[in-house]
């Protein structure tokens, strides 16, 4: 990690402005379904209160397109925080203006508050420099925490960082240091396994991959254009027909570079994406003309993990087909126990496959599982993310 982290500078008595990601998923009761972010975040707070710093968290959530949003508030963040830290954190009604200066103000050593949703003013997502002067007059020190949103070239992950010092969170760090290895210096065989609907958001990973690892293995909806590009029918099934000359470019690179890539050999048919519909397996030339592929087949399940068994180091970003929807979900869960019984470094990309994970009961043996889904896939690609690139380098110490 090349950048300079909350454990490298003074933060006692200092007020911080915390980025945090919790653009978390809330019922309509309210109440909070998954709060992996949240916690992932806990180690930054704790480490910041526990020194004697004045902790200000800011995040969004959800995509209130610059208003105020009622169902997008952070309450139940802010409640979820409290039940973490065994204490209340208030959660303020803005996250700039005279009110939040003035609390802010009165704020002590050790003590916690939560801006709220940073994305009800337009101006976050535009990177104004006025708003973000505004957020950065808050704190003395701008913490980045937020890897889910350090793709963003956004007011609070990039614009406050013009006006105060930046350094990384521990989250972040983690992060960044975690992937970057296993994208330098993995241990041999290194395979990567990508899913998901479609080959345009991942044809970047693919390509970087190719130069990286000694395997790919590609299933969920992506795989059908892969199938459609070597002339195989692939019904109704998700497919982007007019990537398959991309498809055909890949194929051709990964064999070139001796890299081994793995497409599913059978697949779950059905009419309709639908929970309890009647489903099939089929092998990959012969799926109906009326028929969708959901999810990779028992076979092709089997094939993948005993590849996985071979590998030291394993990347895992989407999953292999619709497995939110029961019986679509058996590909899916499959891959999560190959890639949690790698021996070695197993890393699951974020989104989806981080749910997926969970729901396996897997992610206590899974290496590191990343809370970014996008800023995760730039991360691959092999992009440099702006709220990394924001921060200081380790070689400018002596922060004051």
């Amino acid at each position: 990690m090349k950048k300079l982290t909350v454990r490298d500078v003074d933060v006692r008595g200092k007020r911080v402005l915390v980025r945090v990601d919790f653009n978390v998923p809330v019922d309509t009761a309210g109440m909070i379904t998954d709060d992996t972010r949240i916690e992932a975040a806990m180690p930054t707070i704790r480490y910041l209160a526990g020194s004697g710093a004045k902790v200000v968290l800011v995040s969004h959530r959800g995509r209130p397109k610059g208003k105020v949003n009622e169902k997008d508030r952070l309450n139940p963040v802010a409640v979820r925080l409290g039940e973490f830290l065994g204490r209340q954190v208030p959660k303020l009604a803005d996250c700039i203006g005279p009110e939040v200066e003035a609390v802010v103000n009165r704020m002590q050593p050790g003590d916690i508050v939560l801006l709220e949703n940073v994305r009800f003013h337009p101006e976050e997502e535009k990177n104004d420099p006025v708003f973000a002067q505004k957020l950065a007059g808050l704190a003395d020190l701008f913490v980045n925490d937020a890897f889910g949103a350090a793709h963003r070239s956004h007011a609070s992950t990039v614009g406050v960082a013009a006006y105060i010092p930046a350094v990384a969170g521990l989250l972040l760090a983690q992060e960044i240091t975690v992937m970057g290895q296993a994208l330098t210096r993995p241990a041999k065989p290194f395979f990567a396994v990508l899913g998901g609907a479609k080959v345009a958001d991942k044809i970047g990973v693919i390509e970087n991959l190719i130069s990286k690892t000694d395997s790919l293995l590609i299933g969920g909806g992506m795989a059908n254009t892969f199938l459609f590009a070597q002339g195989k029918e692939v019904g109704k099934s998700l497919c982007e027909k007019d990537k398959a000359d991309q498809a055909r470019i890949v194929l051709k690179k990964a064999r070139e570079a001796g890299v081994e890539l793995l497409l599913p050999v059978d697949v779950v048919v059905a009419t309709e994406p639908k929970v309890g519909a009647t489903a099939k397996v089929v092998p990959v030339d012969a799926i109906p003309e009326d028929q969708m592929a959901l999810d990779i087949g028992p076979e092709s399940s089997r094939l993948f993990a005993e590849a996985l068994a071979k590998a030291r180091t394993v990347i895992w970003n989407g999953p292999m087909g619709a497995f939110e929807l029961p019986p679509f979900d058996q590909g899916t869960l499959a891959i999560a126990q190959a890639v949690a019984a790698v021996n070695g470094v197993s890393i699951v990309g974020g989104g989806d496959s981080m749910v997926a994970v969970k729901k396996a009961g897997l992610t206590a043996k899974i290496t590191h599982v990343s809370t970014g889904g996008g800023a995760s896939l730039k991360f691959l690609e092999g992009c440099e993310l702006p709220g990394v690139a924001v921060l200081q380098d380790k070689v400018l110490k002596g922060l004051k």
